[in-house]
């Protein structure tokens, strides 16, 4: 009855006595009451929130009928803004016997942070960043974000904006600008300069799938030094052109699919991410992927177990392979116990001097198992948790150096074995800077040439 605009029911229990079966027959007579409409809306307690930025999440306006599911509904949504402390919505009689007037009465809470935060990792060393976030940028709602970052391998600058009504819809837009600088080190063959933007749009489909579109595109210069001082340049100086630098533009979807109870500790859902990228100007190729993970609680054990499964192709329109620069390069991020790049193939190490430079690969899946569990011993305020797991890969199809040369043998000891597998444990923290852990990894299977390593330390994501 609410649902169609009838809040008020008249409810009247009838009774009829079975006396041979000592029984009671309870017959509920239901009559919709009158139809009530909303006279006035009244929000109170925004200081800094503008009015509109809490009205337009109500599904309904003054002279609309009056309905309490509608009006739950909203309250919840209200309150997934993230801006309030507290949302309380009330009625009270209009001036007339059909006519309610709504009181939205909030306390708001701070939306903005100012933070430093700073970690380690076994791949990138110390990590460190400065950022400015505020989720309600001038009371209109408003995401924005500035960030800069340093670590042993680089610096970043990020800039991001988000505005969640676009033209005053139910779609999503913002701005992305980013400006990267990778160092050449040990484990990396060349530095990088890397400077970029994208817009995109977003629009909630249901409840727990959202889409989004995007397109932009970035610059990148890559500086090649000798590899050994001998005079002897990495093979990709032989092959680039444009003085080092590549242009690419872009353009994408994704699609999101969350269940999650919760998003930074979950026990139970679904967090799953399709997306297709087709990029251009001195590229040709398209890029999709698909990333997955479901969690279950264990009772009241405190445990949580979950199974992650991904893949991703590169399908090249050019001539010749895909360009190494825009290969899959994860190692350690798909199984545990590699290095960063430790796996798919790379050069040989005898041609044209180079340590094997690492080319990356085209085509991929993997699936993953862990169990996270509490330490017995540790109170639950230190925030440890320990997990055991499982993860394993097959890897596929050798890239290109960059421009499309062929020069250099790829090892064959980096591709004499596409599977990838170990298993491992690992120490959780949920430090002041994010969650950090530490994975202690066994390899079962991999190639002759591939680089694995027993202990790193990473954030941890979710997917």
């Amino acid at each position: 009855a609410t649902q169609q605009g009838y809040p008020f029911a008249d409810v009247r229990p009838r009774i009829e006595r079975d006396a041979a079966n000592h029984r009671f027959n309870v017959t509920y007579l239901i009559d919709n009451g009158p139809r009530v409409y909303v006279e006035r809306i009244n929000i109170t307690g925004n200081i800094k929130t503008r009015d509109f930025v809490i009205r337009r999440e109500l599904d309904f306006n003054e002279g609309d009928p009056f309905n309490q599911s509608v009006v739950q509904r909203d309250k919840l949504a209200i309150e997934g803004l993230g801006f309030f402390k507290t949302v309380d919505i009330t009625t009270e009689p209009g001036s007339a016997p059909d006519k309610v007037i709504v009181d939205v009465a909030v306390v708001e809470t701070s939306t903005g942070d100012y933070g430093v935060t700073a970690g380690y990792s076994t791949q990138d060393g110390i990590l460190g960043e400065v950022s400015l976030t505020e989720r309600n940028f001038l009371g209109r709602g408003q995401y924005v974000r500035a960030a800069i970052g340093a670590s042993g391998s680089g610096r970043t600058f990020d800039f991001s904006f988000t505005e969640p009504r676009f033209m005053g819809l139910k779609v999503s837009s913002g701005i992305d600008l980013y400006h990267h600088i990778s160092n050449q080190t040990s484990g990396s063959y060349y530095g990088v300069t890397t400077t970029g933007g994208q817009l995109r749009f977003g629009l909630p489909i249901t409840d727990a799938l959202s889409g989004n579109v995007f397109f932009g595109g970035s610059q990148s210069t890559y500086a090649v030094a000798n590899n050994d001082g001998s005079g002897n340049p990495w093979p990709i100086s032989q092959v680039v052109t444009n003085g080092n630098v590549f242009n690419k533009a872009f353009i994408g979807y994704n699609l999101n699919y969350n269940t999650l109870d919760d998003q930074k500790h979950p026990t139970s859902g679904v967090f799953a991410v399709f997306s297709q990228q087709y990029t251009g100007w001195d590229y040709n190729y398209l890029k999709s992927d698909v990333k997955a993970r479901a969690f279950m609680g264990l009772g009241d054990t405190g445990m949580v177990a979950s199974v992650k499964g991904q893949a991703g192709i590169i399908n090249n329109f050019g001539s010749g392979a895909v360009s190494s620069l825009e290969a899959y390069k994860g190692g350690s991020s798909i199984v545990r116990g590699f290095e960063a790049g430790g796996f798919g193939p790379r050069l040989n190490a005898t041609q044209a001097g180079t340590p094997g430079e690492y080319l990356g690969y085209t085509g991929y899946a993997a699936a993953s198992a862990e169990l996270q569990f509490p330490f017995p011993v540790i109170p639950e305020s230190y925030g440890l948790s320990g997990a055991i797991w499982a993860d394993a890969a097959y890897v596929n199809g050798t890239p290109s150096l960059a421009g499309g040369s062929t020069l250099g043998v790829v090892d064959p000891g980096s591709i004499d074995q596409p599977f990838k597998s170990s298993v491992g444990a690992s120490v959780i923290w949920d430090s002041p800077f994010g969650p950090l852990r530490g994975d202690f990894g066994y390899v079962l299977t991999k190639a002759t040439s591939d680089r694995t390593q027993l202990f790193q330390i990473t954030l941890q994501t979710l997917l």
